[in-house]
């Protein structure tokens, strides 16, 4: 499966439960149909680039946060098709970071050790 990072602005509410309610119905989506949830990231409130319209309704300020997932193809367009439609979204976009987990890990550096040195 195909590994992906959600970057999710929300509408901002005064009560933390909106924003709680969409990150888990977001993860259980995915991992219901078979995904892996990995991370999970809030950005925290920050105000938008420029004002956004989304579902009839104009935003200055917006949630971020990010979620890491392994998912099907199949996966990914049924959840850009329920972020597209959830009236809490305001943008929301997906990426794909890699095939296999080689292209997403990365090797160490090994640390060379000089004798002699005194350091």
């Amino acid at each position: 499966m195909p590994f992906y990072q959600m970057l999710c602005i929300s509408s901002h509410y005064p009560e933390y439960k909106h924003i709680k309610d969409l990150v888990h119905f977001t993860a259980m989506h995915v991992m219901n149909q078979g995904g892996v949830v990995r991370r999970l990231n809030s950005w925290g409130t920050l105000s938008l680039p420029q004002r956004m319209r989304r579902h009839k309704t104009y935003n200055s300020i917006g949630d971020y946060w990010t979620m890491h997932f392994d998912a099907s193809p199949r996966i990914l367009k049924s959840l850009n098709t329920q972020m597209r439609r959830d009236p809490r979204v305001i943008r929301c976009t997906m990426i794909k970071l890699g095939q296999k987990v080689e292209d997403v890990v990365h090797e160490k550096e090994k640390t060379i050790q000089r004798r002699g040195s005194g350091f």
